[in-house]
């Protein structure tokens, strides 16, 4: 009998990097959306499919719904939808022409009185929402909503009437923080850093610093931040750390943050990613598809905020 060969050995597989665990994590469980935006990202993929999946979201009306945000479900149009929109756009360079008129349209019609975004449209009313979303009749602007909006426009340069009034009621409303809590700050934050401005922005910037320092809004020592305070109506263990804050080193918010304080935040966030490979959302969890459905996009921003302060991830 002939001799036979020895089996062949396995592959190697690629070294375990952070982006190699996050990728099994987004194949696995992301929706399409992510998938496309990882592949962006990290795989050398295009914005079309990017676009073409997010296509999928959007509603005549020029919103988007369908749950892009997880925490609202349903197929209607809302202003944290479309914020979710314009990131997308945002990060694949496709923010402008005929789509982002349409979205400009979209906000135009569920503005209030004041030329403001609310968070949630009372149209979301009967479809399920996050028990910490409320919805009401007559919503206030928030900044919240209005702020991350209007500065991701500024930083793409586009010029829509709706622009004019909502751009003084974010100065308004950050001109007029005295005490805050972080979603809000970051709201701020990405208002700030495309405010056409830049004077006006450093020094809003600069007073929200001592704002963010003196009431503790970010943990600056996450081997303590049991001993950090978490917001009103926040989950347990909601804290915010340097990062989320400052995504990235030329963001207004980096001088807040002494260079030790900012590195003991990255090294804790390189630290958080799980053994899924995923990295974990720290607000409430309502419903089991939520919490999954978030858990890719925390993990790219992750990942993408690593690479921007030059941390090797794979």
């Amino acid at each position: 009998m002939a001799e036979t060969g020895a089996s062949p050995l396995p592959p190697t597989p690629p070294a375990r990097t952070p982006l190699f665990r996050a990728e099994h994590f987004v194949w696995l469980t992301a929706r399409v959306l992510e998938q496309r935006l990882f592949a962006y990202h990290f795989l050398h993929g295009g914005a079309d499919p990017v676009e073409t999946a997010l296509d999928a979201y959007r509603n005549e009306d020029g919103g988007y719904g369908h749950a892009l945000e997880p925490d609202l479900r349903g197929p209607v149009s809302q202003p944290l939808h479309v914020a979710r929109a314009l990131r997308v756009l945002d990060s694949v360079g496709r923010c402008g022409g005929q789509r982002v008129e349409r979205v400009c349209r979209y906000l135009t019609s569920v503005s209030t009185a004041d030329g403001a975004l609310p968070a949630v449209h009372p149209s979301q009313r009967g479809y399920p929402a996050a028990p910490f979303v409320p919805i009401v009749d007559d919503p206030p602007s928030e900044l919240l909503a209005t702020g991350p909006v209007v500065g991701v426009l500024h930083r793409n340069e586009v010029w829509h009437a709706w622009l004019f009034r909502a751009t003084d009621f974010c100065w308004h409303a950050v001109d007029s923080l005295k005490t805050s809590h972080p979603y809000e700050i970051q709201a701020a934050v990405a208002f700030l850093d495309s405010a056409p401005d830049r004077p006006r922005a450093e020094a809003a910037a600069d007073r929200l610093g001592r704002l963010v320092r003196e009431h503790r809004l970010a943990v600056l020592d996450p081997d303590q931040r049991d001993a950090y305070p978490v917001a009103p109506g926040y989950a347990p263990g909601e804290h915010h750390f340097p990062y989320d804050f400052a995504r990235t080193p030329g963001s207004v918010a980096r001088g807040w943050f002494t260079d030790d304080e900012m590195e003991r935040s990255l090294d804790f966030l390189a630290g958080d990613q799980q053994e899924d490979g995923g990295w974990p959302i720290r607000w409430r969890r309502w419903a089991p598809g939520t919490a999954l459905e978030a858990r890719p996009t925390v993990t790219i921003e992750a990942l993408r905020t690593l690479r921007a302060y030059g941390r090797a991830i794979g």
